[in-house]
């Protein structure tokens, strides 16, 4: 496929929207790679990493092999991944801890609209689709309501951690953080980064990369030959992580890390049972807006196959 310099800009731009959803806890990276459509090339262009693709490094040379990899979309989308999680860490942390009903009002209003946009490229529904859609959701909305677990952190687990945590990332609807603090492993690994433990975080990225290259390759069949069960399967888990972004809630158990307190275990509440000001106005405001964001994405997800 031929692209422009424009081309790779919007895909940089898509990345960047992702590194944005990947920092805040509870949001998937998958999700907007999904919404923004991208999802199903980034899926084949991860499974293009496999023994073939080294053969042709060796016999072929570098050029051919990163054309194979489809290395310029990938470097396109990694690179914007990359400037959000840099310049925008730091302002999405401090909306966390200042403004979090307002946040996650916006990203409320953009997921809800992204149900409606995987659910319609469902060509055909059947009982069987109905039916995988509704356990999904319910498979997604019981896990955003599991206590975290107490695990002791082995290397076999942090090797497990990681690859479940790189899973929930590339699938629509749970955030790989999200899965580490019910595995009991977030603090670990947070605790290891702040003290560059390179041992325990080699051991995550290890597990990362195992998982990523599995996963995919079981996304990638599920989507060439059961293309609508698997939009209806994530369509019910979109549906079902709701419950995790839901902008008011009430927090029941959490753990202080470096003066920093990490939520654990919450359960949503009514905007007017909120303990605190519920900003409803303004929050339904910024889920409109969010709701928007889809609708301009789906738009500008076009661009990339016009050449």
């Amino acid at each position: 496929m031929q692209r422009s310099f424009l081309d790779y800009l919007v895909i940089s731009l898509k990345g960047m929207a992702m590194g944005a959803a990947d920092i805040v806890p509870g949001v998937s990276g998958g999700t907007i790679a999904f919404i923004s459509g991208i999802y199903e090339e980034l899926i084949t262009s991860i499974n293009n990493v496999n023994l073939s693709l080294f053969k042709t490094l060796k016999n072929e040379g570098f050029k051919a092999a990163w054309h194979q990899l489809n290395g310029n979309f990938l470097l396109a989308l990694l690179l914007g991944i990359a400037i959000s999680v840099v310049s925008l860490a730091k302002g999405i942390g401090w909306l966390l801890e200042n403004q979090p009903v307002l946040l996650w009002s916006f990203f409320f209003g953009l997921v809800l609209a992204s149900i409606y946009f995987v659910g319609k490229q469902i060509q055909k529904w059947n009982v069987a689709i109905i039916i995988a859609a509704i356990l999904s959701a319910a498979l997604a909305y019981y896990i955003t309501s599991l206590p975290p677990l107490s695990t002791e952190a082995s290397p076999w687990f942090l090797l497990l951690a990681g690859a479940l945590a790189i899973c929930a990332m590339i699938l629509p609807g749970i955030s790989g953080s999200f899965i580490l603090v019910l595995l009991g492993a977030y603090r670990t690994i947070l605790e290891a980064v702040d003290n560059k433990d390179l041992k325990t975080i080699a051991i995550v990225g290890v597990g990362a990369i195992v998982g990523l290259l599995t996963f995919s390759r079981v996304l990638k069949w599920l989507f060439s030959n059961h293309k609508n069960l698997i939009l209806a399967i994530l369509t019910g888990f979109i549906f079902g992580s709701l419950n995790k972004i839901w902008p008011w809630k009430k927090v029941l158990e959490s753990i202080t890390i470096k003066d920093k307190v990490i939520t654990l275990k919450e359960i949503s509440v009514l905007p007017f049972n909120y303990d605190g000001d519920p900003k409803l106005l303004f929050s339904i405001i910024l889920m409109i807006v969010g709701f928007a964001t889809i609708i301009i994405l789906e738009k500008v997800a076009t661009t990339p196959n016009e050449n």
